[in-house]
């Protein structure tokens, strides 16, 4: 999507950040349904637009950029999730919803990280939420994959303290760190926070409703992450989408995702 083309966007005032947002579909006044959608980390509002426009005759639905991400600035502290959704649960308080409107947080990957803290930290925020493909719990690897890893660490923590300098430095870093650690950028100390938290304990705090999706072929999130929260969660609902990965089950795999989550919303 060229700049020209990109839709129009509001910003929004946060503590302690800014926020893009975009408004798309009814009225807030009219909707009895509100939607809010959440991207994962690296991308922006554009990836859930299509889902969103989806809902765009029977909700009122917001699209919005995290602090950091696409059109909206860097928060100013290096926050984690529970910050995030501190944050966002100010903002929510004051957006318009009809008497009686479900407000369902829908969020992809990241998204889904900070839907687990909104409805565990500020119950009255939202009605429900929706993790696709959402992250937010520790993998667990084998015995092997443990050793494997360890080695890698290890060897990592030597070489950096034997590198002279600075530049060294971040040429190990880029070296032994994931894609997303390399193209973070000034939002690395906030990634090496988020990926370090386990929200287990947050997941047996939430009691609304939730959607748990998750795709058969997903690495980055696997299926098994959403068998796990179904697990901790008091009233979720874990379905595997077959063929799908973190990425398809946006893209080609979309309508398996529609299907699903309209028959949620429906049952609210």
């Amino acid at each position: 999507m060229s700049e020209a083309a990109a839709p129009e966007m509001e910003t929004v005032a946060l503590p302690g950040a800014k926020m893009a947002v975009r408004r798309l579909g009814r009225p807030d006044a009219e909707a009895s349904l509100q939607l809010i959608w959440a991207h994962g980390w690296g991308v922006d509002h554009r990836l859930m637009a299509p889902l969103a426009e989806s809902f765009s005759s029977r909700a009122a639905n917001w699209l919005i950029d995290f602090p950091g991400f696409g059109a909206s600035p860097r928060p100013e502290g290096d926050w984690g999730t529970a910050d995030y959704a501190d944050a966002i649960a100010d903002w929510l308080k004051g957006l318009p919803r009809a008497e009686g409107a479900k407000r369902v947080w829908i969020g992809h990957s990241f998204g889904g990280r900070v839907a687990v803290q909104l409805a565990a930290r500020h119950p009255e925020a939202v009605d429900a939420i929706v993790l696709i493909a959402g992250a937010g719990l520790q993998r667990k690897r084998g015995l092997l994959e443990r050793l494997v890893r360890g080695a890698k660490r290890l060897r990592y923590k030597v070489l950096r303290a034997l590198a002279r300098g600075e530049e060294a430095k971040r040429a190990l870093a880029q070296r032994f760190g994931s894609a997303d650690y390399r193209n973070a950028g000034a939002m690395r100390p906030i990634f090496v926070k988020v990926v370090q938290e386990d929200l287990s304990a947050q997941a047996e705090r939430v009691h609304h409703p939730a959607l748990l999706l998750y795709g058969t072929l997903d690495q980055e999130t696997p299926a098994e992450y959403g068998a796990r929260y179904a697990r901790l969660m008091a009233d979720a609902r874990f379905v595997e989408l077959p063929g799908l990965d973190h990425y398809s089950v946006l893209g080609d795999g979309r309508h398996q995702v529609l299907t699903r989550l309209k028959e949620f919303l429906d049952k609210l």
